[in-house]
């Protein structure tokens, strides 16, 4: 492997949105992501739908690493959305405090509990139109409960990995999650939208690092025209 001080001054040839979106760069980048990270699954421990739509809740605005540490005693005390639902604001919020936005995030999961429990009977729906009127669950949440539990590829599941690595791959060029997901499902095929989701987290964290990207160990670099790439053989 060369070092870095050898790579090329990184330079920037701005891709033509059909350049970028050809069907044979799309597939080609979805080969080199499945060779990468083969088998790849949600990185947020859970045993079942509700816990990961606890987990997914409680991972925004930190880390899943974190999440996985307050977990284990969250569920262990309140195992069931009927469960939580009877639990006191003021223990929720001792438990998920490291998660940040506590009161926000315990606000969140009470709601969500009780109306599972009494809407739906304890159980998580499957469909995105219910998922979305549950506390605290927004598109996101509501891709990764379905995705990654229900195996239903509804949409794609946009964090800011895959928001920041999309954008750099020139695959949208939108600005909001919601834009950056409608243009990712009209150009990634459905049958792979789960997993390239979760490929893509990933990459982001291993890889496609936000401020220096470790472009140099990168199996999509001569693939890729980002501006801020730190290595670049094209």
């Amino acid at each position: 492997m060369p070092a870095i001080t050898k790579a090329k001054r990184v330079t920037r040839r701005k891709l033509s949105r059909k350049e970028a979106l050809a069907p044979e760069r799309i597939a080609e980048i979805l080969k080199r992501l499945r060779a990468a990270y083969p088998g790849v699954v949600c990185a947020l421990n859970h045993r079942n739908a509700w816990e990961l739509m606890v987990a997914t809740i409680l991972s925004a605005q930190c880390t899943d690493v974190r999440v996985n540490m307050v977990t284990p005693t969250l569920f262990k005390l309140y195992p069931t959305p009927k469960a939580m639902a009877k639990a006191p604001a003021a223990a929720i919020e001792e438990i998920i405090r490291s998660t940040g936005f506590f009161r926000n995030k315990t606000r969140s999961l009470l709601g969500a509990a009780q109306l599972i429990t009494q809407k739906y009977g304890g159980e998580v729906p499957q469909t995105m139109e219910e998922l979305l009127k549950v506390p605290g669950v927004a598109r996101k949440t509501a891709n990764v409960v379905l995705g990654s539990w229900y195996k239903i590829a509804d949409g794609v599941v946009v964090d800011t990995h895959v928001y920041r690595i999309a954008r750099r791959l020139d695959l949208t060029t939108a600005e909001t999650a919601e834009k950056v997901e409608e243009d990712l499902m009209r150009v990634i095929p459905q049958d792979r939208w789960i997993d390239f989701s979760h490929e893509l987290i990933h990459h982001g964290r291993a890889i496609c690092i936000a401020r220096k990207p470790r472009c140099i160990d990168c199996p999509l670099e001569n693939i890729c025209y980002a501006p801020d790439k730190t290595y670049s053989t094209v």
